[in-house]
């Protein structure tokens, strides 16, 4: 007779989400799957492959949406109804796989996460086992961890390793489904809230925290191991550092999970920017030092407080007004360029239906949902281009001086060498990029003749003294001095 494989189900609902945006997330933020697209979203699931071949694995549903301000309370309760409703559709099975990203907020919520994962144990029941591959930025509540019984997370930032860690929950949830025993979690608070921007494996010390995870991973007794740096941006008691480490052997797992614990207190001095910090002035200036002494292409200055990526509006626009501000940028130019993205404004973008390419253009922009660190801002320039996007809508470029402002129709993190490419702008053919992003994405890392981190303001902001935090638990580092050393034990779950 052949063994029943093991029936898993895949659902979720992801987003990253600062509480400091006025943006407010509604069902067009979001991307939605069903059923077999949301199979097709892990390759490593395919017919053929091992992991495909191992179970019967199960679409749900699965929301995902790119970072910005809190949920609607009824998008919330929306897809949280088709993930459950889905679930009992589908009847008994082994195994969830909730995919979910840590860091979601929700509107009038405080632990959306934990919310989710018990809605999903309720209808499930206690025995089947629970997975959730998660953002390394993501905040784990001990309501959370209790209820996902193999937890884990990214190892990289920026997060090349995605895919390897979905994978790696597939893979890891199999070897412990059928067994008679349920893995145990040592789970440790760590009062750290720190910025991604000063967090990143690209430096020390979060690359060798990082790195000791596969040794600790490879321990008899060990299944995982995982340090979650925590998402700054929100305002939550669940908001710090955590580390859990998983497994069989719960005399291993509280071990190894204080040391990681007090590895991560011990470091907590040193960690700083990964890229050069300065003022949107200080970036600009060494953008145009570095163009006239002749280096490469392009300079990048990063505008942090408004990076979509991280939770920003998307539509703050004080960037851009300093800018526009800036006589060496729109006065007489001699063959400079600086690209700015961007600013979302639909309403701006539809009143130049009628303007010609080529044709002078005045109109205000951006603002329309975030206008608490500026209001909006007057363009005056030259239509340059119109391009459709299939993220951003329609995308106009307008040329004000040297600038060349990308204004789209909805919101947009122009993250990838390829989305400037997709509005006409090249940026190895571009002397200053002006982008809204924190440390910068692979492929304009690559790119970077130059960068500057710009400490904007916005709901992102780097200085998080600015945002006034009130609900995390205090004392917390960096907001608080500590005269002795945080409790860092362990608390095993099963």
């Amino acid at each position: 007779m052949t063994a029943r494989l093991p029936r898993i189900v895949i659902a979720g609902m992801a987003i990253e989400s600062s509480a400091y945006a006025a943006h407010r997330a509604g069902h067009d933020d979001f991307a939605v799957l069903r059923g077999s697209e949301v199979l097709a979203r892990y390759p490593f699931l395919a017919p053929g492959t091992p992991l495909g071949d191992a179970a019967e694995w199960i679409g749900v549903f699965y929301a995902r949406s790119i970072p910005g301000g809190q949920v609607r309370r009824d998008v919330y309760d929306d897809f949280g109804s088709r993930i459950v409703t889905g679930l009992a559709e589908v009847g008994n099975v082994d195994a969830v796989y909730l995919d979910v990203h840590g860091a979601m907020g929700v509107e009038g919520m405080d632990d959306a996460e934990g919310d989710l994962v018990e809605a999903v144990r309720a209808v499930v029941g206690t025995r089947p086992l629970i997975t959730a591959p998660m953002d390394l930025h993501g905040n784990v509540s001990e309501r959370f961890a209790r209820a996902v019984d193999l937890p884990t997370c990214f190892r990289l930032a920026p997060h090349e390793d995605a895919e390897d860690t979905r994978e790696r929950a597939a893979r890891t949830l199999l070897e412990w489904v059928g067994r008679d025993e349920r893995p145990a979690r040592a789970w440790v608070r760590v009062p750290i809230l720190l910025p991604g921007e000063k967090t990143s494996t690209r430096v020390e010390p979060a690359r060798s925290l990082y790195a000791r995870l596969a040794d600790v991973e490879r321990m008899p007794g060990v299944t995982d191991a995982s340090i979650w740096i925590g998402y700054a941006w929100a305002d939550e008691p669940r908001c710090h550092a955590t580390v859990i480490v998983s497994g069989a052997d719960p005399a291993t797992l509280t071990t190894e999970a204080e040391t990681l614990a007090r590895a991560l207190w011990d470091a907590r001095d040193d960690f700083s920017f990964v890229g050069p910090p300065g003022s949107l002035a200080e970036g600009i200036s060494a953008g145009l030092a570095h163009r006239a002494a002749g280096g490469e292409r392009p300079y990048l200055v990063s505008d942090s407080g408004d990076n979509p990526g991280a939770g920003g509006s998307g539509d703050v626009t004080w960037t851009l007004h300093q800018l526009l501000a800036d006589e060496r940028l729109t006065g007489a130019v001699d063959d400079l360029t600086v690209a700015v993205a961007s600013i979302f404004d639909p309403g701006a973008v539809a009143s130049l239906d009628d303007a010609a390419v080529g044709s002078t253009v005045d109109l205000p922009a951006g603002a329309r949902v975030d206008d608490r660190v500026s209001g909006p801002v007057r363009i005056t320039g030259v239509l340059v281009g119109r391009y459709d996007d299939p993220v951003a809508g329609r995308v106009v470029v307008i040329g004000v001086g040297a600038l060349r402002v990308i204004v789209t129709e909805r919101r947009k993190a122009f993250h990838a060498v390829d989305d400037f490419r997709a509005v006409g702008i090249d940026p190895l053919a571009t002397d200053v990029v002006v982008t809204k992003i924190g440390y910068l994405e692979p492929t304009l890392y690559d790119v970077a003749a130059g960068w500057t981190l710009a400490l904007t303001p916005g709901p992102v902001d780097q200085d998080l003294a600015r945002l006034g935090h009130h609900r995390i638990a205090r004392p917390m580092f960096p907001f608080d001095a500590f005269d002795t050393a945080p409790d860092l034990t362990a608390t095993v779950l099963r």
